[in-house]
């Protein structure tokens, strides 16, 4: 198989002469510019096949979100902090990350690039911000792949009747990681194809299976939802009550993903953010089914509630289903395991090709290859692969690190977003006006500002100290996240990898500029 690298970056608004985007240049005044045009206006050329369709990249994005995963992963641990009314929180994140997506849809409208976080906050701040929006995130994503991975094997585990020991559990997460790599080797149809299978694998899962608990099996009445069953003690409930943000803060991310293959989307400037808002929008949606219905479902709510039942949801399967019921469930979460495993991937690959195209990373000449025939970023794909790989070995020696690595993982993809929504804001400062066709218009700005305080707020609870009286397991996510940061800044001012690259930053106002300019042309 023959691998070609990516073109070097050109200047904003000069295609490269006999180009397919300089054959193109005759754009008609007043229209959107053609994806090749787009590109080139931003200084790369085409490298990935644009095969993938609007309800391809929301699968991509919903698949990574996986409601599937997150209620069944937090439904225990929300409901023993703040009770059934913890279901509330699936609201309010939903309605905060929706914010962070509209900031986002309007960054990618202008910036339809591969790698997402990357190349954004290069554009709207510098390499060195970049730099440390790419490293806290791609860390972030590494441990995310882990994480499910590791999740993943208990479902097939559970399916095949094995007895989870740690050997098991290793074994069944390294095949699930290779076998994501091997799909994702054969190219973006295939991924779209199998994206589109988990998506409606997770609706199944969690819709359909929601409203069959909701209409045929509910033992409680919906105003087990305003009770807090005595969690708080003698306490104020707001104290549970916020310490149950886990519900939502550890399940509205993902629909970032969408923007991280922007190059092999046709039209991403329009479609990823609609992608991204229907991701939030239906996730939104399959989580408070899927809560919902294990909440009132559930026969044994009040032991649930009371912290005695570890992982509740396969009584209230079989209880509900019965034994072929509940396995059948079991093949449809693996399936959505499988599809969220692949979308990770996907993402993590692509940003490390990102980051590699511009030199900004060790191995940038292998890491930016993309291969001639499937037109993915094979080395990058292999190397999202491995590192989760490597870390599952580690929790194979020490199974107690699985449970921080995870925490730490959902605080740097928060500091990670709320690192565009920062940027973003200081190019509106500036005046930036942004020039794609996606856009929020007067809004824009006061979207932004709401974006970055409800990231804050979300960060504030995400880094809360545990109250176990161990300082380890209280500070585990933010020692996690300082010595993230601080490898960050050591290899930034070490290596100084800015230095190395000339790629474009800081330029979000004159790419507009030049974005308007083509269209008049």
């Amino acid at each position: 198989m023959t691998e070609q690298p990516p073109q070097s970056p050109q200047q904003p608004g000069s295609p490269q002469p006999g180009s397919q985007s300089a054959a193109r240049a005759g754009t008609p005044t007043g229209a959107h510019l053609s994806d090749g045009d787009h590109l080139s206006v931003l200084g790369y050329s085409d490298s990935f096949d644009r095969s993938m369709s609007l309800w391809a990249n929301f699968a991509l994005g919903f698949t990574y979100l996986s409601p599937l995963v997150g209620v069944y992963s937090l439904l225990a641990v929300a409901l023993a902090a703040g009770g059934p009314p913890s279901i509330w929180w699936i609201v309010i994140v939903a309605a905060g990350q929706m914010l962070v997506a509209l900031v986002f849809g309007e960054v990618v409208s202008q910036f339809p690039i591969a790698g997402g976080i990357y190349p954004w906050t290069r554009r709207l701040w510098g390499k060195k911000y970049a730099w440390m929006a790419a490293w806290v995130y791609i860390c972030a994503m590494i441990v995310t792949i882990t994480s499910v991975a590791e999740f993943g094997a208990g479902f097939v585990a559970s399916l095949f009747d094995f007895e989870l020991t740690r050997n098991v559990t290793l074994v069944l997460a390294l095949v699930l990681l290779v076998l994501a790599l091997a799909i994702n080797f054969s190219g973006t149809k295939w991924l779209a194809r199998i994206a589109r299978i988990g998506l409606f694998a997770e609706l199944i899962g969690v819709i359909g299976l929601g409203l069959f608990l909701l209409i045929f099996e509910r033992k409680h009445p919906f105003s087990v939802f305003f009770d807090a069953m005595g969690v708080a003690g003698d306490g104020s409930y707001l104290a549970a009550f916020m310490g149950a943000a886990v519900a939502g803060l550890f399940l509205f991310y993902g629909f970032e993903a969408c923007a991280d293959v922007a190059e092999e989307v046709s039209d991403p400037a329009r479609r990823i953010p609609k992608a991204m808002i229907m991701t939030i929008l239906v996730g939104a949606v399959s989580a408070l089914f899927s809560f919902g219905g294990y909440v009132l479902a559930a026969p044994n709510l009040e032991e649930i509630v009371a912290g005695e039942v570890a992982d509740p949801i396969p009584s209230i399967l079989e209880g509900s289903l019965g034994p072929v019921g509940a396995k059948l469930f079991l093949l449809i979460a693996i399936l959505a395991f499988i599809s969220c495993v692949l979308s990770l991937q996907a993402a993590a690959s692509r940003l490390i090709f990102s980051f590699a195209r511009d030199g900004m990373m060790p191995g940038h000449r292998w890491l930016s290859k993309v291969t001639e025939g499937t037109k993915v970023p094979r080395n990058a794909l292999i190397v999202a692969c491995t590192a989760p790989a490597l870390i599952c070995v580690l929790i194979w020696f020490n199974d107690g690190i699985l449970v921080a690595v995870t925490s730490f993982a959902i605080l740097g993809i928060y500091l990670a977003f709320q690192m565009v929504v920062l940027a973003s804001l200081r190019q509106r400062a500036k005046g930036w006006k942004p020039a794609g066709p996606w856009s929020l218009g007067a809004w824009g700005i006061v979207v932004n500002v709401l974006a970055l305080a409800y990231g804050i707020f979300a960060m504030i609870l995400l880094a809360r100290p545990g109250e176990t009286g161990e300082f380890f397991a209280d500070y585990v996510v933010l020692i996690g996240l300082v010595v993230v940061l601080a490898v960050g800044f050591l290899y930034l001012f070490i290596a100084r990898p800015d230095r190395k690259s000339d790629a474009p930053e800081d330029d979000a106002i004159a790419v507009a500029e030049a974005i308007r300019a083509h269209r008049g042309a």
